[in-house]
């Protein structure tokens, strides 16, 4: 099975003025196929003070967690948008009308420490963000994603893996060219802060807040019990990153002056889509029993990975890498990750403030019906088959 449509769909799945300091280290190059910058030694370009940090975008999913763990740390956020999302989330922060697509002349006179992007797509209009900054700030962290990676058919992938091209890239379409159009991103932002940018590449991010639901699926699928389709085996590899802990690690890249390269995925070890479901079940305290269904059968239902079975992607051919990405580059510079029965359960709370008309319907997974349908014919096809029965007819009278 091809997981090349589980890739889409994971694109589908994030005022101090004053130069840099004089003594930086040449610059590590922009962040092609070739290796990654060393991990040491990096400058501390901000001292550890209390900062000034610009947010490109702050009110989707990600951004407000940035927000609240800047605050709780001692920040001062400013937030930059169109004021279209929630305009009404912190009213207490400074927020600046614009839109990255042609009018950033609210960021014009302005100086930060530091800019945290969590919005940049397009080569071209992040780029014009990263020139406008760049005399301004003294740090450009950038929200970019795994799915930058060419080639993932291999286990382990770290920062140094070659990432995807594409035939134009002028092409600002986003949906087929995702991780390429990320990955160009990432290079717009190192050419125009040479060793002043921090690229962060995150996985799937989950956590209360997602409107995805592509990992708030099975919490909320497993809190309800009964049979549960489950995808695979259970020892199938699984990767997620709660929202919290990508946004703590952003934050401690710019507290460190931490600037490169970094996959920033989790948990720490190696978990199993199994161990995920136990951990929901026994977070909700739900009767739940599951039903392991092979690759080839939800295939031959038409039940996909990640989008269907969300988290799940079959660890075979391009599904090998997406699961099993390394993150011990950000691991050692500071990232943590809380246990999943905790990730869990901020989810399930998050998902009961709901309104009912939102929670009456997943926006990732199978619906119960559907659920049920596939449920039966498994257990048809695992039935054993019954023995012919034997015939009624009467023996024919043996010839005198």
């Amino acid at each position: 099975m091809r997981t090349v449509g589980a890739l889409a769909a994971l694109a589908a799945c994030h005022r101090a003025s004053g130069p840099a300091a004089s003594t930086q280290p040449p610059a590590p190059g922009p962040t092609t196929g070739g290796p990654g910058p060393a991990l040491a030694p990096e400058p501390v370009l901000l001292g550890g003070e209390r900062l000034r940090i610009l947010v490109l975008g702050g009110t989707g999913f990600l951004g407000p967690h940035l927000v609240e763990a800047m605050q709780q740390r001692g920040h001062t956020p400013t937030l930059f948008n169109r004021g279209k999302t929630r305009p009404n989330l912190f009213p207490d922060v400074e927020k600046l009308r614009g839109d990255r697509d042609g009018d950033l002349r609210a960021l014009q006179g302005r100086s930060w420490d530091a800019v945290i992007d969590t919005s940049g797509y397009v080569p071209r209009v992040v780029r014009a963000s990263a020139d406008m900054l760049a005399p301004h700030v003294r740090q450009y962290v950038f929200v970019s994603s795994i799915s930058v990676y060419a080639d993932t058919t291999k286990p382990g992938i770290d920062e140094s893996h070659p990432v995807a091209t594409m035939p134009d890239p002028s092409s600002e379409d986003v949906l087929p060219f995702y991780g390429a159009l990320k990955a160009l991103c990432e290079q717009a932002v190192e050419a125009a802060l040479p060793g002043r940018t921090t690229n962060i590449r995150p996985g799937l991010i989950v956590g209360p807040g997602d409107p995805t639901d592509r990992f708030s699926y099975w919490p909320v699928r497993v809190a309800q019990g009964g049979e549960v389709l489950a995808p695979g085996d259970p020892s199938d590899p699984v990767q997620l990153i709660d929202v919290r802990d990508l946004a703590g690690f952003i934050l401690t890249t710019l507290e460190r002056g931490a600037v490169g390269v970094f996959n920033a995925n989790g948990p720490a070890l190696p978990l199993g889509v199994g161990a995920m479901l136990d951990a929901c079940k026994s977070v909700s305290g739900s009767d739940a029993r599951f039903t392991w269904a092979s690759q080839e059968f939800l295939e031959a239902q038409q039940i996909a990975p990640w989008s269907d079975m969300p988290v799940w992607v079959p660890p075979v051919e391009d599904g090998v890498g997406m699961t099993t990405t390394s993150s011990a580059k950000a691991i050692a510079r500071g990232l943590t990750h809380r246990p999943l029965a905790e990730t869990v359960k901020a989810t399930l709370e998050w998902w009961a403030t709901l309104p009912p008309e939102r929670q009456a319907k997943l926006r990732a997974g199978i619906t119960r019906e559907r659920e049920a349908s596939v449920l039966a014919a498994w257990h048809q096809l695992q039935a054993p088959s019954k023995p012919a029965r034997p015939s009624k007819r009467p023996a024919r009278a043996a010839a005198g």
